[in-house]
């Protein structure tokens, strides 16, 4: 009976969403007339003049793009306690970064604009999508699994929280949708990661777990633990009424062999596209995995082509299918023009769909051969279909000795039944699908054959651990144009 009844309510949405599929660039333009009203008494909007500001145009030629590092002075002026310098609003909120492309942590301002009429709207449509392509579903029968990340001293204002972003979103759930979630707030919010795990083991196997959400690299260890700590084969035999699996955070497609294994029987997987700047995109097809771009979420959205050497910026009217781009967003948050560094590649336009292939600063392209993420996937699965291989965690980088090569670094949950045929399937499907890469690869001219290294169970874990970024949202970077973090996972195998 609840179960009917909440997803009538939620289903209200479903015009909505279909309102800003069919019309995306009405839409956009009232989101874009939204936020230039709302920021033009604040600092940005003063030293712009965003009163005078009538169409993107002008907003294009005026505003300049910017990254974390030029918003910066403004987001510890706000972090500090100053109110309406890049929004309206007051920013109670900053979500901590989870790259690791930085020691620095980075926090990003959250306004109650974005938090409600972004995030947990993602979070809602989310259900709603789900429950339109799934009606036969048990979605509020039971609990919800979310693996959130944790909160951070804000060592400029005690009185704004900080901490990732999932932690902002549970931190100020209302009862009703705690009522629905798993592990309770006192140790979803938990910092030390280790100590929560165990404690979110113990107080989630007793629990009816209808659906999980989170990182699939952390979520997996979860449920590895969960498994050690019943005894059980599968997670089915443990939450038997589980039926969906919401992930995002990373591409699924290296994990999705191993999830099928660990749960034990067919579930429904939805991916989600939500980042600490805004959720951005949502599955919204049973037999199409790419993303529904959102619209009406107080993002406006503008792109630079990657292979564009102008760096020209063009808005959502603009852009072509197969390209790949950059993505840039203003905000209800105050992040104005902001390059959030993933990259993606539009399936379809009206509506807009797309899917990501990586991010601006993960690639490969020591010598021309524009090796990006979404390359690195597809290389890979292939490679583990061809021989039975399962992957938990990897890594690449170039290798210069006397020659030039890529060399990876890959936990293997499966080792490949035949390692030769392993690598030569990578590099003959890299050559296949970048042909970039194939031309480096002529006749061994400029780039060789790769090198693919197994580690050792966890290797990548303790890397984590050694960098504090245990948990959460935290990720591996997949590609690295420098040696960096294959030098440091290095010693950490040398480490006894």
């Amino acid at each position: 009976m609840i179960n009917t009844l909440i997803q009538k309510i939620i289903a209200k949405r479903l015009p909505q969403i279909e309102h800003f599929m069919l019309k995306p660039h009405e839409v956009q333009a009232e989101v874009f007339h939204y936020l230039t009203e709302q920021a033009q008494d604040t600092v940005w909007g003063k030293f712009y003049d965003y009163a005078s500001i009538k169409n993107w145009e002008t907003f294009d030629k005026r505003v300049p793009v910017n990254d974390y590092d030029t918003l910066l002075p403004f987001f510890n002026r706000i972090r500090s306690g100053e109110n309406n310098v890049l929004w309206s609003s007051q920013i109670k909120w900053f979500s901590k970064s989870s790259g690791t492309t930085s020691t620095k942590s980075k926090f990003i301002p959250v306004s109650e604009e974005s938090l409600i009429d972004c995030h947990y709207k993602g979070g809602k449509d989310m259900l709603a999508l789900y429950c339109y392509n799934y009606p036969e579903n048990n979605l509020f029968e039971g609990k919800s699994l979310a693996l959130g990340g944790s909160k951070q001293e804000n060592d400029l204002n005690e009185n704004i929280f900080c901490g990732d972003v999932s932690a902002i979103l549970i931190d100020n759930l209302p009862l009703w949708a705690e009522l629905y979630r798993v592990p309770k707030k006192e140790i979803a919010l938990m910092s030390e990661w280790e100590e929560k795990l165990k404690l979110m083991v113990q107080s989630v196997v007793t629990s009816n777990v209808v659906s999980l959400s989170g990182v699939p690299s952390w979520l997996m260890v979860l449920l590895k633990n969960i498994l050690e700590y019943t005894g059980k084969k599968t997670i089915s035999e443990v939450w038997q009424n589980l039926e969906v699996y919401f992930h995002g955070g990373v591409s699924f497609e290296p994990y999705k062999t191993q999830y099928d294994y660990i749960v034990g029987k067919q579930i429904n997987y939805m991916e989600t596209y939500n980042a600490s700047e805004g959720f951005f995109g949502l599955q919204n097809s049973k037999n199409d995995n790419s993303l529904l771009l959102l619209l009406d979420y107080g993002i406006y959205y503008e792109f630079i082509a990657i292979d564009d050497p102008t760096e020209t910026v063009i808005n959502l009217e603009q852009v072509e299918t197969g390209k790949n781009y950059a993505m840039l967003i203003s905000t209800n948050a105050g992040l104005w023009r902001y390059k959030i560094g993933d990259t993606i590649t539009f399936t379809q336009t009206v509506p807009y769909r797309f899917k990501i292939t990586g991010r601006t600063k993960h690639y490969i392209n020591a010598c021309g051969e524009e090796l990006i993420v979404d390359n690195a996937t597809k290389a890979l699965d292939a490679a583990c279909k061809k021989t039975n291989a399962i992957i938990n965690e990897y890594t690449a980088a170039p290798l210069f000795t006397d020659t030039y090569s890529h060399q990876w670094l890959i936990e293997f949950e499966k080792e490949p039944e035949d390692f030769i045929l392993f690598v030569d399937t990578l590099d003959k499907t890299l050559q296949q699908i970048n042909s970039d890469y194939e031309a480096k690869r002529y006749k061994d001219l400029v780039l060789k054959r790769p090198t693919v290294q197994s580690v050792p169970q966890n290797t990548f874990y303790l890397w984590l651990k050694s960098k504090n970024k245990l948990g959460g949202q935290h990720k591996v970077p997949r590609l690295c144009n420098t040696r960096q973090y294959l030098d440091e996972i290095f010693e950490i195998i040398k480490t006894p």
